[in-house]
């Protein structure tokens, strides 16, 4: 073969080679690219983990799933932040921490990208009220929802028949129905909750206190902690521990008081509708069978509202805009309608689009779907105050209701002291 015709195999080939690669960049827009998550440890984080090669093989990008408990982070994302040592380009970020993330600027403010991408994203399927509370604070989106939480009432329907009575609508009925429903010698109990000194009973209490009629935060927008109706909510809170609650239960966090329902100890519980999953799940759970979830009851005369609560996406400000636009890219997709649906049916409990909450295969796994739905077209995501002040808030309640609970301490001289010292936060 002569010089001249190797000359022309060469350039084709590098011609081939050219369009290839040229294909490949094309099919593969982020290759080379990876995405560092912090995600906090509930039950989407592993159905997270396990989809993120999924996102790999649409765009080439890796994303690596750091799980990590509630403490360690919010510790280790704030350092990240603080330190501007770029460890992680994408941080799942509580309801509650929006002001405190919008006041620091730790993450990108989203609002303009939304409005670009409105149409790709087909935003008018998701819940206004998921993109309001979870992210949105004084007019920034620092994180976009990917995982919302409904208050709900999961309860034992065979106990409640057998005892003759209803599902309760209003808290004066819940409070009275726990009681009934409380026969220690049966091991059975009316009620639990959170009563873990810290986090946990802090945000299980201002459940409880929001129904009550009971606010964190006066009309002024500053602290009336020791409100005359928040000290009466404490007061039933503390009852409900001493008369319908497992013994023990001034220690359990989210984890060991949904153990206690699934294992059939406890008759009525609130909490977060991530966890209903495994109520029906049988590898997990004693009462299969006999368990039913309905809307969070309130006192009577009060507007009608359920708790709102769940997590964000947010993008580290620190990390360059290339690695912002592929961190957006993943949001993005984790929060498609397809994706949405796969997360949902691999048991990640997450909710934020009304097509995957009225999503025919969905709703035959997860019958209570509805509830959830009622439950985000009324929602209230500021029962716990998403502004900046609110993790010390949360401190100071964690240890002061977590001491009325285990006794010694007087709700009013527990909830004064808090006042007090959260003034001077203002």
């Amino acid at each position: 073969m002569s010089t001249a015709s190797l000359l022309k195999l060469g350039v084709a080939g590098l011609v081939y080679v050219g369009i290839a690669g040229a294909a490949h960049a094309a099919d593969k827009p982020l290759a080379g690219i990876t995405l560092n998550l912090a995600s906090q440890n509930d039950q989407f984080a592993p159905v997270i983990a396990k989809l993120a090669p999924k996102f790999e093989e649409a765009t080439g990008a890796t994303v690596k799933v750091d799980i990590l408990d509630y403490g360690s982070l919010l510790t280790k994302t704030q350092a990240d932040f603080v330190g501007h040592t770029k460890n992680y380009d994408l941080v799942t970020m509580d309801i509650v921490w929006a002001g405190q993330y919008a006041d620091n600027k730790y993450t990108v403010d989203l609002t303009d990208w939304i409005k670009r991408d409105a149409e790709e994203m087909k935003l008018d399927d998701i819940y206004p009220s998921t993109i309001k509370y979870i992210g949105q604070y004084d007019g920034k989106q620092v994180a976009f929802p990917f995982a919302g939480y409904a208050a709900v009432l999961a309860y034992r329907k065979d106990l409640l028949e057998a005892a003759g009575l209803k599902v309760p609508e209003t808290a004066e009925e819940f409070v009275e129905a726990a009681y009934k429903l409380t026969d220690p010698a049966k091991k059975q109990y009316g009620f639990v909750a959170n009563g873990q000194k810290g986090p946990a009973v802090a945000q299980d209490w201002l459940q409880y206190n929001a129904q009550l009629g009971g606010s964190v935060l006066g009309p002024d927008g500053k602290p009336a902690i020791n409100s005359e109706a928040n000290i009466n909510s404490l007061k039933v809170y503390k009852e409900l521990f001493d008369k319908a609650a497992p013994p023990g239960a001034v220690d359990y966090d989210w984890g060991g008081r949904e153990e206690s329902f699934r294992q059939g100890l406890v008759a009525m519980m609130e909490t977060w509708s991530v966890g209903a999953p495994g109520y029906y799940d049988p590898s997990m759970s004693k009462i299969v069978d006999n368990v039913a979830i309905t809307t969070t009851p309130v006192a009577k005369g009060l507007p009608v509202k359920y708790g709102l609560g769940g997590w964000g996406m947010g993008i580290n400000a620190d990390i360059d805009p290339a690695q912002q636009e592929a961190a957006w890219k993943f949001i993005k997709w984790l929060t498609s309608p397809e994706i949405q649906k796969e997360f949902n049916l691999e048991g990640a409990g997450s909710y934020i689009r009304k097509s995957t909450l009225a999503d025919p295969d969905l709703n035959k796994k997860f019958p209570y779907l509805p509830v959830i739905a009622k439950s985000f077209e009324n929602a209230d995501g500021d029962y716990r105050p998403r502004i900046p002040q609110y993790p010390e808030i949360q401190d100071l309640l964690g240890t002061a209701v977590n001491a009325v609970l285990v006794g010694g301490t007087d709700p009013k001289a527990a909830l004064d002291e808090v006042q007090e010292k959260a003034e001077k936060l203002f």
